[in-house]
């Protein structure tokens, strides 16, 4: 499988308690295979040692426009960048992007860049929100400049409000859409995530243990790919995808008439969910009381919701997912011949529900695909690369 060049970030920190959170955000970037060169402002080593950070970047950290023995250090570092990114950004910094002003290292360089900026604002409320300081920001957009964030929240002075810098695991992911290749811009895609849950009175019920985080993974990475998603999600405890329209059930029924309301003019539909094959006939409306008498409850299945899209007049492009406990190679093929889908996604069960890395094999008709374990953000990407060239090639037959 494809794998795509390594990219190179120079990551800029300027004066603000939020700098510890670069740490972090440096962490993220390399083990998604970014190359990081970070450089600092005078201020932010106050903050967080250039020791630390060169500790975790692998490379030594850029202070002084004169590290360079030729005093090219801005020019240099910034024409091998495929992204420079300010995380934290200062109001005072954001003020002298807005400028253009470079009295030292890092606005040198940012001056000097021919690759994009994005900008991880940091401060206070009532520096977010003066006006000067929006002034600044709107500046920076009208020149092309991304703008993360900021978010709401505490703050180090001890107020709450706007300003807040966002997450590091937000920014690395943020940075990692950017350059997904836009394989599936302009096209729609369904994907159902999470349990279901089947009641059996007022207050028990049946379920399963997928905590929804490979749905959600998928979702995210179908985003980052350009395409129209919509999430239908049993009961998570997630945070929903940024941009994704998403569509709340509890029960298998329930997913299935939401499948159904909105699978019209899809182009892709990728079954993640982990939807209980069988539902109680007849839940009560009360709880049942224990007694010491045997409790027998009759179930029924439950709709196969990937076998009735794949078999639509005009179905979209079917992904579906197996999870086995044994057998994987066999019970998948299998699986994938009944639903007569082109691409399913495999896993044993044991070694995926809860955590957040797993191990998936594709199989299709060319055979089978070994994705090697890795974070599930990670295989949702390959997963989807994977499905966008088959879509791709299914389309232009």
């Amino acid at each position: 499988m494809e794998q795509a060049q390594t990219k190179r970030i120079v990551l800029g920190i300027t004066g603000g308690i939020a700098a510890y959170k670069a740490a972090e955000f440096t962490r993220l970037l390399i083990k998604q295979g970014f190359e990081v060169q970070v450089a600092m402002t005078e201020a932010a080593t106050h903050f967080i040692t250039p020791t630390t950070m060169q500790a975790l970047s692998g490379r030594a950290v850029l202070t002084d426009q004169w590290q360079d023995d030729k005093g090219m250090a801005h020019i240099h570092t910034s024409r091998v960048a495929d992204a420079i990114v300010i995380a934290p950004a200062s109001a005072d910094f954001i003020a002298k992007l807005a400028s253009g002003l470079a009295n030292d290292l890092l606005s040198t360089l940012c001056l000097a860049r021919d690759c994009p900026l994005l900008v991880a604002p940091a401060m206070n409320k009532q520096m977010w929100s003066n006006a000067a300081t929006q002034r600044n920001i709107q500046r920076l957009i009208a020149d092309g400049v991304t703008i993360l964030g900021p978010a709401s929240g505490a703050q180090a002075c001890g107020e709450e409000g706007m300003g807040r810098m966002l997450e590091a695991e937000q920014l690395a992911q943020d940075i990692a859409a950017i350059f997904q290749p836009k394989l599936l811009a302009g096209r729609k895609v369904i994907i159902t995530a999470g349990p279901t849950y089947e009641a059996i009175d007022a207050v028990r019920g049946i379920t399963n243990r997928s905590s929804g985080k490979m749905g959600y993974a998928i979702a995210q990475a179908a985003l980052e790919l350009g395409a129209q998603v919509t999430l239908i999600s049993g009961p998570t405890a997630l945070d929903k995808p940024q941009g994704a329209q998403v569509v709340n059930v509890t029960s298998g029924a329930e997913m299935f008439e939401a499948v159904k309301q909105q699978v019209a003019k899809t182009d892709m539909f990728i079954g993640v969910a982990a939807v209980a094959d069988y539902r109680v006939a007849q839940p009560s409306e009360q709880k049942i009381k224990r007694s010491d008498a045997a409790l027998t409850l009759e179930l029924i299945p439950n709709p196969d919701i990937l076998a009735w899209v794949a078999n639509l007049p005009q179905p979209p492009f079917c992904v579906g997912f197996a999870a086995e406990s044994e057998k994987l190679r066999e019970h998948a093929t299998e699986k994938r011949k009944k639903k007569n889908i082109p691409l399913l996604a495999a896993n044993l069960a044991q070694n995926a529900i809860g955590s957040d890395d797993n191990e998936l094999v594709l199989f299709d008709d060319a055979g089978e695909h070994v994705l090697p374990r890795a974070d599930k953000l990670t295989l949702a990407r390959a997963l989807l690369r994977h499905a966008a060239a088959l879509y791709k090639k299914g389309s232009t037959q």
